[in-house]
């Protein structure tokens, strides 16, 4: 990750990525057959945001900290970006703007107790809550059974944390837990792209990327892609070592577990009536069990002191 002051690198790299995919074609702009560049130049880029190519060469060279969000609107409207990626190029604004004050340090947020009793009520659906390390950091009973490869995996497991981008990226287990695991890789590494956007100075995020950068070819080709997702949805296939296949909705909300810190409230569900069902409903009895039993041991007295001999 870039370290350069106000992140200027991780600006740069951003704009330059979004700019090389679009084609003056798409952007409206007269074409010809001698481009020594992919996707728009910068000066095209300038007329269709309305600034000067000085400014907008200024701009992706990473100095974005003192420009008003019109212009930044302006930007993302040239270079087409989504909602998330315009998300993003706020957030590393925001970050620029701050990058000569002392930068608080991001502790380990808590999770309150009523988010486990939130949890814990949902005893039909697997929930768990990730930060946007993408630490899983709680969990119910099922999302204990249905993650259980996960929660288990010794390369995934840092500092008692589970971590899914661990888990993916380090663990050669991943690829047959995950039926879909170029789309389940991809939408990791851009969430934690956006995730360094909304907090650069996280120095956990950044022991994370390193590590996954270095281990990981996969990683690596996917975070030079510079593409960002701030929460999604949609359907997960798994193969469960002990129920099979199952094809699951999920979706993610944001969770507010301090002030500081926005978490990933995680919802997995299946359809009701197809088979995915039966084998999440089997799971969650399993589930159940082992936490009866699991209660009932700790409040059992010991066997105590044996009888006095006759």
């Amino acid at each position: 990750m870039d370290q350069k002051p106000g992140n200027r690198g991780e600006v740069r790299d951003f704009l330059t990525s979004r700019r090389a995919r679009i084609t003056p074609a798409q952007a409206g702009l007269p074409t010809s057959a001698r481009r020594r560049v992919a996707g728009l130049r910068r000066e095209e880029v300038a007329v269709l945001a309305g600034v000067s190519t000085e400014w907008y060469t200024r701009l992706e060279k990473g100095h974005i900290g003192g420009v008003s969000e019109d212009v930044l609107d302006a930007v993302a409207r040239a270079l087409r970006l989504d909602e998330d990626e315009r998300a993003h190029l706020f957030d590393l604004a925001r970050s620029s703007r701050h990058a000569r004050r002392a930068p608080t340090p991001r502790g380990e947020a808590e999770v309150p107790p009523r988010v486990q009793w939130l949890l814990d009520s949902m005893t039909k659906s697997s929930a768990f809550v990730r930060d946007g390390r993408t630490d899983i950091v709680a969990c119910n009973a099922l999302a204990r059974s249905l993650l259980a490869p996960v929660l288990g995996s010794a390369a995934a497991d840092r500092q008692g944390r589970p971590n899914l981008a661990r888990y993916i990226f380090l663990d050669p287990g991943a690829r047959e837990f995950f039926v879909d695991w170029d789309a389940a890789g991809g939408a990791t590494v851009a969430l934690l792209r956006a995730e360094t956007g909304r907090e650069p100075h996280d120095r956990s995020l950044r022991t994370l990327v390193g590590e996954l950068t270095t281990r990981s070819a996969e990683f690596r080709d996917r975070w030079a892609a510079h593409d960002v997702l701030m929460r999604h949805d949609g359907v997960k296939r798994l193969r469960h070592p002990d129920v099979g296949h199952l094809e699951l909705t999920f979706q993610s909300l944001d969770l507010h577990v301090s002030d500081r810190a926005v978490h990933d409230l995680v919802v997995y569900t299946a359809e009701p009536g197809t088979a995915s069902e039966d084998r999440l409903e089997l799971l969650a009895i399993w589930a159940a069990t082992r936490s009866r039993a699991a209660q009932h041991a700790h409040r059992s007295p010991g066997p105590g002191p044996p009888p006095p001999d006759a």
